[in-house]
């Protein structure tokens, strides 16, 4: 349901806002993995995947959905050189004002707003992405989770931090990616966060990569 994800992305937003409050002004200026993008840059683009969602639940209702959230994270335009460059000077125009606390209230503010858009909505209400795809609502809202909880990951490892994930979070993306048994992938590895990493191309996994399908793991295309 649609309230069930929502909670969990809830969660991972006053996370991640949290520890942006706590981090000193000159590590919001560090480089991260998502070059060309600073923290900041990657906070920006969190922002502004989220403030996308109430456009979209004000939109008219497809019909039926076509899209599940594993194959909205699909190799096609949505991922184009022209639509990469395009979401990087998106996010570093809503980064851009120096003082960094502006950014930690955008990003509580526009949580707020998805929650208030959201909350009410059917276990079955379908949304249009901008992408075209017709998706349940609490399939978007997982998409949306991947990008706060893993973009979170990027900056916790840019800065450097202990993650801030929520076991709630880290669940609900292991489930996306490893489908309902997903525990056997963890016990297997060791650590749901190093998993995660290895599993969305956040640490080296080469060596595992036969491993990692072999315990379900269905691969998202992320950039």
């Amino acid at each position: 349901m649609a309230s069930d994800v929502l909670s969990v992305l809830t969660g991972e937003i006053d996370a991640f806002t949290g520890a942006l409050a706590e981090m000193p002004a000159p590590e919001w200026e560090r480089p991260t993995r998502c070059d060309p993008w600073r923290v900041r840059d990657v906070v920006g683009h969190v922002v502004v995947v989220l403030s996308r969602v109430p456009d979209m639940v004000a939109a008219p209702a497809p019909e039926r959905a076509g899209t599940t959230a594993a194959q909205y994270y699909r190799a096609d335009g949505r991922f184009s050189d022209d639509t990469n460059d395009e979401r990087v000077r998106t996010a570093q125009r809503r980064a851009a004002d120096p003082d960094p606390t502006t950014l930690v209230r955008d990003l509580a503010d526009t949580g707020r707003t998805v929650v208030e858009v959201c909350r009410d909505e059917p276990a079955d209400r379908v949304v249009r992405t901008r992408h075209g795809d017709a998706m349940l609502l609490s399939d978007f809202l997982t998409t949306r989770l991947v990008e706060v909880a893993l973009h979170g990951l990027d900056v916790a490892d840019a800065v450097p931090r202990e993650p801030w994930l929520t076991p709630a979070a880290t669940e609900h993306l292991l489930r996306l990616l490893f489908g309902p048994q997903w525990r056997v992938a963890v016990d297997a590895t060791g650590d749901p966060i190093t998993l995660l990493r290895r599993a969305t191309g956040r640490a080296p996994a080469t060596a595992d990569r036969h491993a990692l399908h072999h315990l379900g793991l269905r691969p998202l295309t992320l950039g």
